[in-house]
């Protein structure tokens, strides 16, 4: 499976640093990956860095509203961000779960809005702390794919995203063993929800990427790409992650 290298730049970026944004998309120029490149912005600042990027690296944004338009002060609908230049977009992401209150149904609604508009969409997933320490991290999980992702929208969504909560910003490292468990367990989930086309969707992981560790966490079985966060805001932090990827032959 072609890997998804993916950057989410959380609410970070101003116009000055979009000049990132230009030298990851010339970095891909110079040395063409096997592999899809993304960068999930603020909604700020998608048009012009979808100008920039030139075609060379996909953009995408971070969150979207489940309704087309409407009195919604403050949201943005998925078709805003596609009519910006967007092409993807993260959804259900742990800290729109935590400091907004996103259940699973209402990632779904947005999932469905995603399709409507002609998004992709990678579904953020993943356990707590205490989750994992009473032993269902596993089914948490799996009840998140299957409440998160509507059968009839499965063709839209372009990845899942598994974050160890647990591990984000705390110093503690998943294992490789832990990463493998969860990754088999998830292709289980979306092979058994959606048969064959379970398959094709990828599994990012998404637990505090950074240039040190990406080469032994791709190398794992069922991980088909990374989100990444803080190292994606800087072009040579994320160039060096992308290029753990064989260039193109």
């Amino acid at each position: 499976m072609r890997p998804l290298i993916a950057g989410n730049w959380k609410m970070h970026g101003l116009s000055s640093q979009l000049a990132e944004i230009e030298a990851i998309a010339a970095s891909v120029k110079l040395r063409p990956t096997h592999a899809d490149v993304l960068v999930c912005l603020p909604a700020t600042l998608i048009a012009r860095a979808s100008s920039l990027a030139a075609g060379r690296i996909a953009i995408g944004a971070q969150n979207c509203h489940s309704e087309i338009s409407g009195a919604f002060t403050g949201d943005i609908s998925a078709e805003m961000l596609r009519d910006a230049g967007a092409n993807t977009v993260i959804l259900g992401h742990s800290e729109r779960r935590q400091h907004h209150g996103e259940t699973d149904a209402v990632v779904a609604k947005k999932v469905e809005a995603a399709s409507r508009a002609g998004l992709l969409a990678i579904i953020c997933i993943g356990e707590t702390q205490l989750q994992r320490k009473d032993g269902k991290a596993l089914a948490v999980c799996g009840n998140q794919i299957a409440a998160s992702l509507p059968d009839s929208m499965s063709m839209s969504v372009n990845a899942v995203g598994y974050e160890p909560l647990w591990a984000i910003g705390s110093g503690q490292e998943p294992t490789p063993d832990e990463i493998v468990e969860m990754h088999e367990h998830i292709r289980e989930c979306l092979v058994s929800r959606l048969g064959t086309r379970g398959r094709t969707i990828r599994i990012l992981f998404g637990g505090s990427v950074n240039p040190d560790n990406a080469r032994a966490i791709l190398a794992l079985p069922e991980v088909d790409g990374a989100l990444v966060g803080g190292a994606s805001l800087k072009a040579t932090d994320f160039a060096a992650i992308i290029g753990v990827v064989p260039a193109e032959p």
